[in-house]
């Protein structure tokens, strides 16, 4: 997985520099010599939680590998305004050209990183863990979902490939329940993969469908509400993980989390998250 994530992150820096830089950045060759030399420091404007230094590295070193990169705070520590999270120094024309490419990945975990940090604290005290979704932006799924885990969530299914995840729709499709499971079950022998098994209930018949059927590792309790979430849990007791899943905000997390489920998904942290606010300023 580890040679799969790293080949996705140097692709999507590739695609990054072609979008953004094209045939040139005129602006910076038409007024900077090829020889100056300079630093520069990312400066945090808002609290939060930094995520995403160690891919700035990777982007630095992936247009320029000259840039020297001097760290002063890691990923996953909480930041405030003023902070200096790092240096980097070498030719002007590199960091002018990595600079928005940089800020724009950084904002973007840091932001996601904050947010799952407050969903997280809201768990504390019970065994429950937030987990991430696949709704993501497209080709940035992996640093996405770096950032929930640099702030303490739990990474889902990474894609389609990874994991068994039997929705509503593969219910419907397939039949109902039993069959959908049977399925997969069967084609997971015929392949010869070994991977969990977990499938969406969206009441109490297909809850007692899924229990009866077996074969599973975990049990999604879809848009349950937390009276339900509490007697599902006690008519599952243990027999399968449990994930509560489909409109849990930040005010109601904790209620569900107070049922004793083992996990809580949320599609919040990753698609409607504010970027948190810093800039990579020159140092004169």
């Amino acid at each position: 997985m580890e040679n799969y994530s790293d080949q996705l992150v140097n692709d999507l820096i590739s695609l990054a520099f072609a979008e953004d830089i094209g045939d040139g950045d005129h602006t910076t060759l038409s007024c900077i010599p090829e020889t100056a030399t300079g630093k520069a420091h990312l400066l945090i404007k808002e609290d939060g939680i930094l995520a995403g230094v160690s891919i700035a590295e990777k982007i630095f070193r992936h247009f320029d590998s000259e840039l020297v990169i001097n760290n002063f705070i890691k990923d996953g520590t909480e930041v405030h305004y003023g902070d200096i999270a790092f240096n980097v120094e070498g030719k002007v024309q590199s960091l002018l050209q990595t600079e928005r490419l940089v800020l724009n990945v950084m904002q973007r975990m840091s932001g996601i990183a904050t947010t799952t940090r407050r969903y997280v604290k809201l768990l504390e005290g019970t065994k429950a863990r937030v987990l991430d979704t696949r709704k993501t932006t497209p080709g940035m799924r992996i640093l996405e979902k770096e950032s929930v885990r640099i702030a303490g969530g739990v990474n889902h299914r990474i894609g389609l490939f990874d994991m068994i995840l039997i929705k509503d729709n593969h219910i419907d499709f397939a039949g109902g329940i039993r069959s959908a499971i049977t399925r997969a079950k069967e084609y997971l022998w015929r392949q010869g993969k070994n991977m969990p098994v977990e499938v969406e209930v969206r009441n109490f018949d297909e809850l007692a469908e899924a229990i009866s059927t077996g074969g599973i590792n975990r049990i999604m309790l879809d848009n349950f509400s937390v009276e339900d979430t509490q007697k599902a849990v006690e008519i599952v007791a243990g027999r399968f993980e449990i994930e509560s899943s489909g409109g849990i905000t930040i005010e109601t997390i904790r209620r569900y989390a107070e049922t004793g489920v083992d996990y809580i998904s949320v599609g919040a942290l990753t698609h409607s998250v504010k970027s948190l606010d810093m800039s990579l300023k020159s140092i004169q």
